[in-house]
């Protein structure tokens, strides 16, 4: 079973082609084949291109827990990569359709930059979704508890929800500690993605990042956007954001309707053939 591994700053993912196979893996297969000791490793698995009526590419986006993720931006970049280099596009734009929605990319000369037209973040309680007492309403800067503690926090979703914390110093271990929690909060049926975001200027952001299915991870596209669009809701930042994570940076552009388009890199790492032994 042949697999192409790529990275978005750290953020690796397998790409499954289902030319070579089945395109469908069990939850206990994902789960094997991305642990870091027992299979071939990665923050997930890729899975196409496959057809949809509505864009010229579907994807499909597992996450290491066996769960399917709504969308993905280091995703994205990188399966807009696969698709450059086994030449299925040039430097047009192309359109990818993701449980999430459908998504417009573009690929730079050389393939050094990816752009990922993302769509519109929503602080909408019943489009995100979030359980809240009371009628649904945005939510911003609401109370949340964590292991006996309150924090004020911003729920919003690209495609897939988020929460995100604004701190004055963001650090790994702060991440570690309420990542967890946060993720499987009683206010997030669905689960969550969970940054923590620090406002460095009004074009610079850091954020720390607990992912949904994935747990403690380098960099993310669709965290990226979520919290630079709260950033941008705080009016602490304005449209051109860069946002450091400790894999690297991702440019973004927010406008006022909180549309969001991500530019960043997507490197390929190898080509790995799975031993069906690793499943048995």
């Amino acid at each position: 079973m042949k697999f192409e591994k790529y990275h978005a700053l750290g953020n690796d993912y397998l790409v499954y082609d289902p030319k070579d196979g089945n395109e469908s893996f069990s939850e206990r297969d994902i789960v094997r084949i991305c642990h870091r000791n027992f299979g071939l490793g990665s923050d997930g698995i890729l899975v196409g291109p496959l057809p949809s009526p509505d864009a010229d590419f579907g994807l499909k986006i597992l996450n290491p827990d066996g769960s399917e993720a709504e969308k993905s931006g280091n995703g994205l970049r990188i399966f807009a990569r696969y698709l450059h280099d086994s030449k299925r596009v040039t430097g047009e734009p192309f359109t990818v359709d993701t449980l999430g929605g459908v998504v417009s990319c573009e690929i730079s000369e050389g393939a050094e930059t990816i752009t990922v037209d993302m769509g519109q973040v929503t602080f909408r309680s019943d489009q995100i979704p979030v359980n809240v007492n009371g009628d649904a309403r945005e939510v911003v800067n609401e109370s949340i508890q964590a292991l006996d503690e309150t924090h004020l926090y911003y729920a919003a979703s690209i495609g897939n929800p988020h929460c995100v914390l604004p701190v004055e110093q963001v650090t790994k271990d702060l991440a570690l500690k309420l990542g967890p929690e946060l993720e499987n909060h009683p206010n997030f049926p669905n689960r969550t993605n969970v940054q923590f975001l620090q406002v460095l200027n009004r074009n610079r952001i850091k954020i720390e990042i607990w992912e949904r299915g994935a747990g403690y991870t380098l960099a993310s596209g669709s965290s990226s956007s979520a919290a630079g669009a709260v950033a941008r809701k705080m009016g602490a930042c304005d449209e051109e954001i860069t946002v450091e994570m400790p894999g690297g940076e991702i440019h973004l552009i927010i406008n006022d309707d909180y549309k969001v388009r991500m530019s960043g890199p997507a490197t390929r790492v190898a080509t790995m053939e799975l031993d069906l032994e690793c499943l048995g």
